[in-house]
């Protein structure tokens, strides 16, 4: 029950209470309702009528599941009327309070949900086409019957193969209502995640060329919608066809980078397997592998050569590869990672680039032993650095929204990036002039020179080949040096005093910083147990600090004003501020949730402790704000790694302005010494009397 304080004339209650601009019900039904029943609700100056016991019968003539339940057996009848009007009025109502949850119990025990079921199979296709009514007729239908299943009262499994290939006919139709598609693959969605039986259902009727196909079209809501329905597909799945390629146009928003990212990780994660197994001596295909390599890089014939003999040459061949145990090389492949997967780059590269590949060999047997950089072993270590880079093996984020375009441009990215990258490697070596005991520092290097360029977001594997061989030895230390630069404080006794001093002004400035940033606000995502994140919600706090406002709000409002979140917590009874595992948001989910999301939630208690309000940020920037703004209304210290940055950044850039003049002088790490007074003056020149 609501109570309602918005009434245009207190003094005129009796019967006006349909005056009041904020009811206890937010969906009126439309049929057979009287309008006084209806409007019996409680507001401030009744609530002293019900304390005096004047108002208690009326306030007790209608429930809210009273209510609910007349409005749910007159949508019950309506959406079953002949005419069309009534009917199509009677499923945009359901559409919108279907969302409440008592409603959707009493609409179900009717088996409404039953009878939207069998409007959609019995639906001709082809009406659509002709009859636009009949367009808004299946979308509300759909609207209504999401709404319903997204309560978790009724079984997904429930639902018939009829049900679900006319679902799916509407998203593999090109022509077709967009407002349909949307709810559709909304719908086919939610039946993927719920049951295996019904992945496999929904994977007979929708094809992976069909999702990508809808990600060509300019409705960013059908783009979303069926990346979603995709990566519910590949989680489920573990033999579908996981390439998308660079057919998604326009700008990427939250939620599509979200599906972006996870796509490219699941799709990485395939490699995990022969990442994470080693070298089995008595495999013979990869035996078999090992010696194809030496073959494409020695043209040597070693059939008449006798058994010790070929074994030598073998042996000593596999030392010009670059293998540490040359007499049985399988040895180099045992460690996990990268396990097989550098075998697989190494034949990659030794096929594709058959050229290239034997350049390198050849170039580094004539060389000096101490100067030649060993192949195998430097592809082992190159092959690992990709797979931490790619981050193959990590699961993917409920949060994460990194990806890297060029994935979605290229096929089989680890394998094209490594024949980039182990040329990279050798060019490197050289500039570097390095010997085997250089061999880390070289890595390193390559190291910073592929996660510099990747930093850059390339687009195409030539771009990122151009890029990363401009990217010298030469320029990574200037790089180096000059961040060097940047990063080193004058640590001087009398410059490390002022920096004391200049802090307690730039640390006000970051608080009101921090105030400004909660008044500005931010919008909120609620992950549920289906990792979905449609659901959003906004919190600011009011130009007074005084009040923190929050409400949910769709996906479309940038920056809602105060006046339309409807919940609000006095900040003078807020009690305290949870992070991380501390939060009670992250108990309930103990063991489902990743160390990212970890890191991104916190919570602040209020009244007595036992009420409080779960916040998931998103991003890590985010996190440290309100963290910080909320440490500030509360009186306690701010202590997020943002803040430190920021003042060790505002200290910097102050310490510099006043050091200016003092430019190439050496400051002291004292004062100097000052002299004691002469014993006389008689040394003063008297001006006056010369003048005289």
């Amino acid at each position: 029950m609501v109570f309602c304080s918005d009434i245009s004339n207190p003094s005129a209650v009796g019967k006006t209470y349909y005056k009041c601009s904020t009811f206890a019900y937010k969906h009126r039904p439309s049929f057979n309702f009287d309008l006084f029943s209806w409007c019996n609700i409680v507001t401030e100056y009744r609530k002293c009528e019900i304390n005096s016991g004047f108002a208690a019968a009326d306030s007790a003539s209608l429930t809210h599941g009273d209510a609910q339940g007349r409005c749910a057996e007159d949508l019950f009848k309506g959406i079953q009327s002949t005419e069309s009007g009534v009917r199509c009025d009677s499923l945009k109502e359901l559409a919108g309070i279907s969302k409440d949850v008592t409603f959707a119990q009493e609409f179900i025990s009717r088996d409404g949900h039953l009878l939207l079921v069998k409007i959609v199979e019995d639906s001709k296709e082809y009406v659509f086409f002709l009859r636009p009514c009949d367009n808004e007729i299946m979308t509300h239908t759909l609207t209504a019957f999401m709404a319903l299943m997204d309560h978790g009262i009724v079984s997904w499994e429930n639902l018939s193969a009829v049900f679900i290939k006319k679902i799916a006919s509407f998203v593999n139709s090109a022509p077709f209502d967009a407002s349909i598609q949307q709810v559709s693959l909304d719908i086919l969605e939610s039946m993927v995640l719920s049951s295996y039986s019904l992945f496999l259902l929904v994977k007979q009727e929708i094809t992976t060329k069909r999702l990508i196909d809808h990600l060509h079209v300019t409705n960013q809501q059908i783009q979303t919608k069926a990346m979603a329905l995709l990566m519910a597909l590949l989680q489920t799945a573990g033999d579908l066809d996981r390439k998308v390629s660079a057919c998604y146009s326009g700008t990427v928003q939250d939620e599509m980078a979200h599906y972006l990212y996870v796509l490219q990780s699941i799709t990485l994660n395939q490699l995990e397997s022969r990442m994470k197994t080693p070298l089995d001596f008595y495999n013979q295909d990869q035996r078999d592998a090992l010696h194809k390599l030496r073959d494409s890089a020695f043209d040597v014939e070693s059939e008449n050569l006798s058994q010790e003999r070929r074994r030598s040459l073998c042996a000593k061949e596999f030392k010009k590869l670059g293998f540490s145990n040359n007499s049985n090389p399988g040895q180099d492949l045992v460690r996990t990672p990268p396990g097989l997967l550098a075998l697989d780059t190494m034949c990659y590269f030794a096929t594709q680039y058959t050229e290239a590949f034997k350049r390198f060999v050849l170039e580094n047997s004539s060389r000096e032993d101490k100067h030649e950089c060993p192949f195998a072993r430097s592809s082992i270590q190159l092959t690992l650095i990709l797979c931490e880079i790619l981050r193959i093996g990590e699961p993917a984020s409920e949060t994460g929204s990194d990806y890297h375009t060029i994935f979605f441009n290229q096929d089989k990215l680890l394998e094209e990036l490594f024949c980039v990258c182990i040329q990279l490697l050798n060019k490197t070596w050289k500039e570097m002039r390095a010997t085997q005991e250089d061999f880390d520092k070289v890595m390193q290097v390559v190291r910073e020179q592929i996660t510099r360029t990747l930093a850059g977001k390339p687009t195409s594997l030539e771009f990122f080949k151009n890029k990363v061989n401009t990217l010298n030895y030469s320029e990574i230390l200037r790089l180096r040096q000059s961040e060097r630069l940047h990063q080193e404080e004058t640590l001087a006794p009398p410059v490390l005093e002022l920096k004391e001093r200049l802090k307690p002004e730039l640390l006000e400035l970051i608080r009101q910083q921090r105030l400004n940033r909660l008044c500005q606000g931010t919008m909120f995502r609620k992950i549920s147990s289906r990792r979905r994140q449609d659901k959003l919600w906004f919190c600011r706090l009011s130009p007074n600090h005084k009040m923190l406002h929050y409400g949910d709000v769709d996906e479309d409002a940038e920056n809602p004003p105060i006046e339309t979140l409807q919940e609000k917590i006095p900040v003078a009874d807020i009690k305290g501020l949870l992070i991380g595992k501390d939060c009670p948001h992250m108990k309930e989910n103990k063991g489902k949730q990743n160390k990212e999301v970890l890191d991104l939630a916190f919570t602040i208690t209020y009244d007595v402790e036992e009420y409080s309000l779960n916040f998931i940020a998103p991003s890590r920037t985010d996190f440290c704000l309100w963290t910080d703004g909320l440490s500030v209304l509360l009186g306690r210290e701010m202590s997020s790694e943002a803040m430190r940055s920021e003042l060790e950044i505002l200290l910097s850039m102050e310490i510099k302005l006043r050091l200016l003049d003092l430019e190439n002088i050496p400051i002291p790490d004292s004062a100097p010494v000052i002299p004691k007074p002469p014993s006389n003056y008689n040394f003063c020149y008297d001006f006056s009397q010369t003048e005289q």
